[in-house]
């Protein structure tokens, strides 16, 4: 299927309920760093977190989903008051299928950004698979759009910017 144009993508996230995000490389710019005790810290983007938290006020269902579980994907996720985080497996298919029967949410019904080899199952299954302008090519040749900011750089927030635009919503009316 050739990548849909932005038009095309925002006129097609009218119809997400839920946005599934990958972590490592998605929400953050795919480093991490390690103190020599084994204390993590990733970097996040600021913006992507704004908009997550406004796009939930909006009513849209946010879940991370990310193969290796972090404490600092914790932390970020509660401070964002995301409640859906799922970590630790690399099937990620089989991680959200209970979380979508559980929310009554179609596959089809849901967007996903990521970045690597392990986000391409879980790519082929939803209705709307993003990957991140910097992600793997094995991703971008299954996928239906590419965002134009790298990951953990904005990617995020231009995906929820155009769920606004769809929605015709303001995300200004969500602020605090």
């Amino acid at each position: 299927m050739p990548l849909l144009t932005r038009d095309q993508f925002i006129e097609r996230m009218a119809e997400i309920k839920l946005l599934a995000l990958d972590v490592d490389g998605v929400l953050t710019d795919d480093s991490i760093y390690f103190g020599p005790d084994g204390f993590e810290m990733k970097r996040f983007d600021i913006s992507d977190g704004l908009f997550m938290k406004l796009s939930m006020q909006a009513g849209l269902i946010i879940a991370v989903v990310s193969g290796r579980h972090s404490v600092a994907t914790d932390s970020r996720m509660k401070d964002l008051g995301v409640t859906h985080v799922l970590q630790g497996k690399a099937n990620k298919v089989g991680m959200i299928s209970p979380l979508l029967e559980k929310l009554s949410v179609n596959f089809s019904e849901v967007a996903f950004v990521g970045n690597e080899i392990l986000d391409v199952e879980l790519s082929g299954r939803v209705g709307l698979p993003i990957a991140v302008a910097d992600a793997c090519h094995d991703l971008k040749e299954v996928v239906h759009y590419i965002t134009a900011q790298p990951g953990g750089r904005g990617a995020v927030r231009e995906v929820i910017e155009c769920w606004f635009l769809a929605k015709h919503l303001d995300p200004k009316k969500y602020l605090p």
